[in-house]
């Protein structure tokens, strides 16, 4: 269980980075990369699409459940409850991408505490899992982002008097603490996998908005930086922490300068949305200007696709927006696929025939 945990937690921590919100031209679309594969969500429906070893595209759709709480729509507070709901459908499409895949085939046996647990709260045992990948991935985020930039600051506190300066190398610790974890996650085969699918993600969707038709050859040229990119939002986490944690005193005790600091965290996600979505809604040079550094660090977060992944991210596109009929979805799917097993089977000829030939 620890290391199925484990695995989701990292893996929903690198994704959160490709969860995005983009505003189309009738529509909201959200987009995520999984495991070798796309998820895109619009305001009615979902589409997990995921490309499988044999080449076949294997494609799941589900309706979304409608936001009726008044807290989604109470500003700051609707950003909290956004997250939240990330996280949990995050884990959820990342978890459901490894089994179509294929990388999950092992049976799980729910442990004594998982079957007690899902006993008295009506819960599978899957559900209870997600449950606790979700809370290992926000104990990672929070040790390494919050609680790690303040123990190096306290040590060197010391030869500081400035209460503000000390917030300012405090952030700028973090920062480079995030900087460097991206970094070096980018530097993971599977990661570099999820990366390319963002960037075909953020080329599908570039395609659509410039109103051509999603081929191939169309999204292809498009540029892989999106402007409105979800990556932005844990950048804008990182900087406004370091502003509002400002406005406060260091003071000498540590352990209530972090208990500040996670009083404050769901306040600055809750900020944090409602910057990004005002940044989203401009394109005046200032406006320009803020974006500026999310879309830098989607250098880190994006790579450049292979055909076979724009295809992916095309149907995964198609499908959650819901103009094309369920046949055309479904004739789209496989000619993809059977154009895949046709290039697959066209490069095993070469090998092959030099096979024969050194047997010969």
């Amino acid at each position: 269980m620890c290391k199925k945990i484990d695995r989701l937690s990292v893996c929903f921590f690198i994704q959160k980075i490709g969860m995005e919100k983009l505003k189309m031209k009738k529509c909201t679309i959200g987009g995520q990369g999984v495991m070798d594969g796309i998820m895109m969500r619009s305001v009615e429906k979902s589409a997990l699409a995921v490309r499988k070893p044999s080449g076949e595209i294997d494609l799941k759709i589900w309706k979304n459940k409608e936001h009726t709480s008044i807290f989604y729509k109470i500003p700051i507070i609707r950003g909290v409850f956004s997250f939240i709901e990330m996280m949990v459908n995050g884990v959820s499409v990342l978890t459901e991408s490894a089994k179509m895949v294929g990388l999950d085939e092992e049976e799980y046996e729910p442990s004594k505490m998982e079957k007690a647990i899902a006993k008295k709260t009506g819960k599978s045992a899957e559900d209870i899992m997600m449950f606790f990948a979700v809370v290992i991935a926000l104990v990672m985020a929070v040790g390494l982002f919050f609680v790690l930039p303040t123990l190096i600051t306290n040590l060197i506190k010391g030869s500081i008097k400035s209460s503000f300066l000390i917030n300012l190398i405090d952030g700028g610790i973090r920062i480079l603490i995030f900087l460097g974890y991206m970094l070096v996650v980018s530097l993971l085969p599977d990661i570099k996998t999820v990366f390319r699918y963002h960037g075909a993600e953020h080329k599908t969707i570039f395609c659509y908005e410039n109103d051509l038709p999603l081929t191939v050859e169309n999204v292809k040229p498009q540029k892989r930086l999106h402007p409105r990119c979800g990556t932005s939002y844990l950048l804008l986490v990182m900087v406004l922490s370091t502003v509002i944690y400002s406005c406060f005193p260091w003071g000498n005790s540590m352990l209530l300068r972090m208990a500040i600091k996670l009083l404050l965290l769901p306040v600055i996600a809750g900020v944090s949305y409602e910057v990004l979505k005002l940044l989203a809604k401009g394109n005046h040079i200032l406006v320009r200007a803020l974006r500026w550094p999310g879309m830098q660090l989607q250098r880190l977060t994006t790579a450049e696709p292979d055909e076979e992944m724009i295809q992916v991210a095309i149907v995964a596109f198609e499908a959650a927006l819901g103009e094309k009929s369920p046949e055309e979805i479904e004739q789209m799917r496989q000619a993809f696929a059977a154009e895949s097993i046709m290039q697959a089977q066209q490069a095993e000829e070469p090998e092959e025939r030099q096979d024969n030939e050194e047997q010969a």
